[in-house]
This record gives C-alpha cells, structure tokens and sequence, in this order.
C-alpha cells in the first residue's frame, strides 16, 4: 500500500501523482500531522477522518474542482472537524542533497528559546539547529517523515546571501531530499531558496494541534 512518503519521495525525484483532478485520502502517518497536498491536478490529504467525509465535503465547496482542496471553506470545515489549527499554505520546495562541506561557518547548538527553534520542535522530530552569524538553520524530520528545513536570519545580517547560503549548506547537511515550507507571500525566501536550487512541486496546509 503506498504511504505519504512514497509521494514524497517520489515527487523529491520528479514523479508525481497523475493530473486526473483526483484526490487521493490516506491515513497521518502520524497523530502530529495532517493536512493537505496539492500537486498538478492531484491532491493529496492525509488524515485519520473517514474518507467519505473528505469528499463529500470536497464536492460540497463551491468552486473549481481542482481548487477545492485548497479552498478556505474545505480548510476551515477540515479545522472544526479536527480540532486542529493552521498557519497558511506554503509553496513545498524540495532540495537534492549536495557533496562538499558548507561554505557558511556552522556551529550546532541547542537553543530551546529561539522562536524559530520553538516552532520547529512543535512540528519535526529529531530537530538539529546550527548558528551562523546572526542566523540560525533548523533541520528536523516532519510531514510523512522527510527531512525539513527552516532558517531564520536576523534583520541586522539580511541583504548578504546569508540566507542562500544557509540553504545551500542544508543541502550539504541532509544526505538526502531536503524538503521546506514557505509562505506563498514570502517572496525573499521563495528567492533565497530558489537560488539555492529548490524546486517548487505544489502547495501544503499542514493542521497541527491546538
């Protein structure tokens, strides 16, 4: 049967669900997430509900069939039917693993304070953060079970490429297809990481635990 991450990591490699405007319902693969996925005519949502409730509240909404997945009416009935909580939906990217050792001086550190490092434990597993120059780079393991990455790159060092630079050594870092989630409305990181050679390959709403 196949699982969450066999799309992933499928779609990590360039394959990805067939354009049919399908929607395919699978269990989390763990009590932590759920959520929505929307690749090219296909989306994905992975949750513990009855399937029958998933589309027949997907046919309910009113709108384009290939949006429906991602329409705020099915998110917010998905949110009360949960309990669950959301920030936004994110542009995914993926990242092919790069050889070499990072150009950016890195020291790992555990700094349970930093919001960014906060936000990361609330949604990844075996989370790791290294600090550059005013900057910090997460990587952890979250939807599915990928490897994940965030930054966070304080204003007084921003405009440098530090930010690129961070991406890029993740890249180095992960051994395997690093994965990141960024606001659609973030166009300097959609830039950062986009230049650091992520590849968009569609939209997520991760729901979380209140």
């Amino acid at each position: 049967m196949e699982t969450l991450r066999d799309i992933l990591d499928a779609a990590a490699h360039g394959v990805f669900p067939p354009p049919d405007g399908g929607t395919t319902v699978m269990p989390q693969h763990s009590p932590r997430d759920a959520g929505v996925l929307a690749f090219t005519a296909h989306s994905v949502v992975f949750t513990d509900e009855d399937p029958a409730w998933v589309h027949g509240t997907l046919r309910a909404v009113d709108c384009d069939a290939l949006a429906a997945t991602m329409n705020a009416r099915f998110l917010a009935a998905f949110m009360e039917r949960t309990g669950r909580t959301t920030d936004t939906i994110d542009v995914m990217l993926v990242g092919s693993p790069l050889p070499g050792r990072p150009d950016v001086e890195l020291t790992e550190i555990e700094d349970p304070r930093h919001p960014r490092v906060v936000s990361s434990r609330r949604r990844r597993d075996d989370v790791r953060v290294w600090a550059a120059e005013g900057a910090v780079l997460v990587l952890g393991r979250g939807v599915g079970g990928r490897l994940e990455v965030a930054v966070d790159v304080a204003e007084g060092v921003r405009h440098r490429g530090l930010g690129r630079a961070l991406v890029t050594a993740a890249r180095q870092l992960a051994g395997e297809p690093l994965w990141a989630q960024v606001s659609a409305g973030n166009a300097r990181s959609l830039r950062a990481f986009q230049a650091a050679g992520y590849r968009p390959v569609g939209s997520e709403a991760l729901f979380i635990p209140r």
